[in-house]
């Protein structure tokens, strides 16, 4: 018989127990690490949960419709006009996009294959009941929980015009419709709120 001593067996690096990982802890790594490898490349902002959902969700270009919005050049648009062409025998068709940003009204353009994928904003629409309009120009509002906010600024040009009419000039009960979309927002309408009762 032959005996070995424990010094003679081959030594393998051993981690010590403490440091070996969970399977659970294994089966979390991988996506982890892609998931912030993902967003320093391209540069993610991660919104609170009670944010809501993200400020985009992408779309093929072909699927886009007139009136329907789209980012370009990192604004949110409105499509005002698209059209379709093709590029030769073997090239792909190409979307021609004519879009409005839908807060500063400028007028952008994008060419892109029908293919590829475009970034669409999301956009909500919601309704406050105008309480004040402060000194510095910022809008005093109320949505239907009764919360408020202080923190739109009153526009300029054709609807500021008619927020001042309806509750300085006619001292209307008025109703604001502010339009937010990527982590902007804007007062876009103005109306008379319905009588109640």
């Amino acid at each position: 018989l032959f005996y070995f001593s424990p010094s003679s067996y081959p030594s393998f690096p051993q981690p010590p127990p403490s440091s070996t990982p969970s399977s659970s802890f294994l089966s979390t790594t991988p996506f982890c690490a892609l998931s912030i490898k993902m967003a320093e490349e391209h540069d993610v902002t991660f919104e609170s949960a009670d944010a809501g959902a993200s400020l985009t969700y992408p779309m093929q270009c072909s699927a886009l419709r007139k009136n329907g919005f789209v980012v370009i050049k990192n604004r949110p648009c409105k499509i005002v006009d698209m059209s379709t062409s093709k590029t030769g025998k073997h090239g792909h068709a190409k979307v021609h996009l004519v879009a409005l940003d839908i807060f500063t009204g400028k007028k952008y353009e994008d060419l892109s294959p029908s293919t590829h994928n475009m970034d669409v904003p999301n956009v909500s629409r919601r309704e406050y009941q105008l309480l004040d309009i402060s000194d510095d120009g910022f809008l005093s509002l109320m949505n239907d929980d009764g919360d408020t906010k202080d923190d739109v600024r009153m526009p300029d040009g054709e609807v500021g015009d008619k927020i001042t009419k309806l509750f300085k000039t006619d001292e209307k009960d008025t109703n604001v419709v502010i339009l937010t979309s990527m982590g902007e927002e804007a007062a876009v309408e103005a109306k008379e709120a319905p009588k109640q009762g």
